[in-house]
């Protein structure tokens, strides 16, 4: 991508002061840095050897990478501007991915139906564990961004959860749900009565991003923690 746009860049910095220079020079070598892992993962996917196996495990490259990789383009491109609203799904619904990371043999999803076997749920938290870990790396790539007077992620709110509480019974009541970024006031755990709707918080976080709506979906009101404005 950098060799097509060479002669922009250098135009570009052509006309932008030292620190601007700086800044664009930290960015395309992100951006030089993401080129090269990806040509490395194609690389290495087209000269692989597929293993004589009847079922395979899971993708042939290796999944955490994957997940890195469409991380550092989604900081690459809030960094650059290219979009400010981010939607990214670590495993779609009854996912049957395997994730020898963990040493967890089985498939995610038939664990998930584990009628309260300590065993699987075991297994399952080893899953929930290195996805949270996963999540965790964006977080640290956020904050080791500079924006402005401060870095990617004192300017974001940021949102991860799952649409299940407890896979096994299909119940999506009382959902874990973390709120991350400047948008936010960290380092608690806030608990609601039932029944409070789950669109309670997307009604605030879409006021918080200055979408000011009256009602989103079955909410009741918004989260009077975050309830402040915010100019992201």
């Amino acid at each position: 991508l950098l060799d097509w746009v060479r002669e922009d860049i250098a135009r570009l910095q052509s006309k932008v002061g030292p620190g601007d220079r700086t800044k664009v020079n930290d960015y395309l070598d992100t951006v030089r840095e993401v080129e090269r892992r990806i040509q490395k993962a194609e690389a290495a996917a087209a000269d692989s050897k597929l293993p004589d196996l009847d079922r395979p495990v899971g993708v042939p490259a290796s999944y955490a990478d994957h997940a890195r990789l469409m991380f550092d383009l989604q900081v690459l491109a809030m960094q650059g501007d290219v979009t400010r609203v981010l939607t990214f799904q670590l495993a779609r619904e009854a996912s049957t991915r395997v994730y020898p990371e963990t040493g967890v043999t089985e498939p995610h999803h038939p664990l998930t139906h584990n009628g309260g076997d300590p065993e699987k749920l075991a297994k399952v938290a080893k899953i929930n564990a290195f996805h949270v870990s996963l999540f965790a790396y964006f977080l640290e790539k956020l904050k080791a961004t500079p924006d402005g007077d401060g870095s990617l992620l004192d300017h974001v709110l940021v949102l991860y959860g799952s649409g299940m509480s407890n896979a096994d019974k299909h119940d999506h009541v009382n959902l874990p749900v973390l709120v991350a970024g400047g948008g936010a006031k960290g380092g608690r755990h806030v608990r609601y009565e039932k029944p409070t709707p789950m669109a309670n918080l997307h009604l605030t976080l879409l006021d918080r991003a200055g979408v000011r709506l009256e009602k989103f979906a079955d909410s009741t009101g918004k989260i009077p923690e975050l309830a402040e404005p915010l100019a992201l």
